[in-house]
């Protein structure tokens, strides 16, 4: 408590003032400071971060304000007044924020939650893949993205891989988009090469020391960028970049430089709205106990996560997840899968029985994402909720329909991918 009392009495001004990673020796510090908005910040500047607690809270400091006031918020504020806020404060300042994106959908729309399908392979079978997307397409998933996760690094079978889901989009003329998580490096070969390319990826971390261990920096980003912007595959818009973060990566790479593992993590949300990403998602439990060590941390954690992205104008997901080594089970994943809906997540993750057989951990379920849609009365992106009607797959409403073995996607679906 005696932390918090004078943390709340640090003026806002000091973190632009005095930069906890040196500005000299760090390119995030750099980004940071030199993109800060003055104009925008000017009507908060006088505010102190147990005022701007206070402030987040008005009734009147709407989603207007909060858009307006993001430019100006550094990564460091935020995860300061985060320190000041209970969850239920967490969970209302966030609800107040919107952060649209659009690419063939439209993403981050009030009352709305996307779900990011996810059929990842061990050995990036073909077959085993086109059939867990067949699977998250029949539970109504994949309106954020179908993203896969592969195993292997080799361009000729991450070729395929893309190939196998554009064909998939373009033959059922599917309102979404896809991406393969290799490392943005290989992507930008692949461009190169003429793969069709929607999204793309790369995990990040809030200091140039930490971006390194993940093999990038901020202008092997930019070139990944004007890539995929140069393959104008977006029909809606042109939000082409996907984001993940995570608690503890900073310190594991040992690029910390002695700040906390969640001032950390907000500061790769600065790293992120540089590029005008249509997603960005901590994958929160992921990394393990040895940050994260129970349920209740994890759940803290991915609302803390939300709200500082949220508050830098970020469209924010979360992957709900843990590892079986952590102090957590299904059942914390539903608190926090609650809690997140309540909070106006734009997205969360849909991977067959919520149990990646790639990656090894435990994460949400297609059947997660419709409990949460029932329980909050959310809806899916609109282009996509329109697709899965002319489809037969959903009723009016949005509610799923019984699939019949003659199902126009269960009998074509398996030749289109190669899979048959």
């Amino acid at each position: 408590m005696a932390a918090k009392l004078a943390l709340a009495e640090v003026p806002l001004k000091r973190f632009l003032d005095e930069a906890l990673i040196p500005y000299e020796a760090d390119e995030v510090t750099r980004l940071i400071l030199d993109r800060h908005d003055a104009a925008a910040f000017a009507p908060i500047s006088h505010l102190s971060v147990g005022d701007l607690r206070d402030w987040l809270l008005l009734e009147r400091t709407d989603s207007a304000r909060l858009a307006a006031v993001a430019p100006g918020l550094t990564p460091e504020m935020v995860a300061a007044v985060s320190k000041l806020m209970r969850n239920q404060d967490l969970i209302l300042v966030a609800k107040k924020c919107q952060v649209v994106t659009r690419f063939r959908n439209t993403l981050g729309l009030p009352g709305h939650l996307a779900v990011r399908l996810q059929p990842n392979h061990p050995t990036d079978d073909v077959r085993g893949i086109a059939a867990s997307l067949l699977d998250g397409l029949l539970y109504g998933a994949g309106d954020a993205c179908v993203g896969i996760n592969p195993a292997s690094d080799s361009l000729p079978t991450l070729m395929r891989l893309w190939e196998m889901l554009d064909e998939v989009r373009q033959h059922f003329d599917i309102p979404m988009q896809s991406c393969v998580l290799t490392h943005v490096t290989t992507q930008i070969q692949a461009i190169e090469a003429g793969a069709p390319v929607d999204l793309v990826f790369q995990s990040i971390a809030g200091s140039e020391a930490a971006n390194a261990g993940f093999g990038v920096s901020l202008a092997i980003l930019r070139e990944a960028h004007e890539a995929a912007l140069s393959l104008g595959r977006g029909t809606l818009g042109d939000h082409c970049m996907y984001f993940e973060t995570g608690q503890g990566s900073a310190l594991s790479a040992g690029g910390h430089h002695g700040v906390d593992q969640q001032t950390c993590e907000a500061r790769a949300y600065a790293v992120a709205r540089e590029f005008r990403p249509l997603l960005v998602n901590s994958v929160v439990g992921f990394i393990g106990p040895e940050y994260l060590y129970d349920g209740k941390q994890i759940v803290r954690a991915g609302l803390e996560d939300h709200f500082c992205a949220k508050l830098l104008g970020l469209p924010m997901g979360c992957d709900v997840c843990y590892t079986n080594h952590a102090e957590a089970d299904q059942d914390d994943m539903d608190n926090l899968l609650t809690l997140l809906g309540a909070a106006g997540i734009n997205f969360i993750m849909g991977i067959p029985g919520a149990d990646d057989i790639m990656l090894n951990y435990q994460s949400t379920s297609f059947h997660d994402a419709l409990y949460l849609r029932k329980v909050l009365g959310l809806k899916r992106a609109p282009e996509f909720d329109a697709w899965l009607a002319r489809m037969a797959i959903t009723e009016p409403g949005g509610r799923l329909r019984e699939i019949g073995r003659g199902h126009h996607l269960l009998k074509q679906l398996p030749q289109i991918s190669g899979a048959a």
